[in-house]
């Protein structure tokens, strides 16, 4: 497995080890034991979750506060997305910086979101089935979220305006400067 750091301090992305030949492939998505010995962090995931979406979806950015902050290990089991994670802890030397990349079943990357990160995905493709792992149980009233628009961030969601699916509830989300320095 290859580890890429990234502008977001702990935000990483793995690379797995793909093993192929003539009947398909083999890796292994997720050893703890390597993974803390690569990371020197020690995550203990306690809940999946999966997700279906069509081209233009755009999911985020959401975040959970306080002790309900949440950890993930993010990857895309079919199709092609656009990841996106953004530091919303004040103290970190990172605060305010956005991470970008695209996960797919094709590179087979994943991307580890700190806890006290924002994070939210466009689908590229026909449809996307995204998987996360997080380490923490979500809990609905420590939810929170950042305007996917945020002109603080100017995030290329490689999708056009006319083409992005947003909930009602992720539109109507506050900016960066509101939800977080407000």
């Amino acid at each position: 497995m290859k580890i890429q750091k990234t502008a977001i301090k702990d935000c990483l992305i793995l690379e797995p080890t793909v093993i192929e030949d003539n009947r398909g492939y083999f890796f292994e998505s997720y050893n703890q034991e390597k993974f803390e010995r690569l990371t020197g962090l020690k995550p203990f995931f306690v809940q999946d979750n999966q997700s279906l979406s069509t081209r233009g979806v755009l999911r985020g950015l959401h975040f959970q506060r306080g002790e309900h902050a949440q950890a993930k290990l993010v990857r895309v089991l079919e199709g092609e997305v656009l990841d996106v994670a953004v530091d919303i802890r004040q103290n970190s030397e990172t605060f305010g910086k956005v991470v970008s990349t695209i996960l797919s079943s094709d590179n087979k990357k994943q991307m580890y979101v700190p806890r006290g990160c924002a994070h939210g995905f466009v689908t590229l493709s026909k449809k996307a089935i995204f998987f996360y792992k997080c380490d923490n149980f979500y809990n609905k009233a420590s939810e929170g979220g950042v305007l996917y628009s945020d002109p603080e961030f100017a995030i290329d969601w490689m999708v056009d305006e006319s083409e992005l699916i947003v909930s009602d509830k992720d539109k109507v989300l506050p900016t960066f400067n509101s939800a977080i320095l407000g």
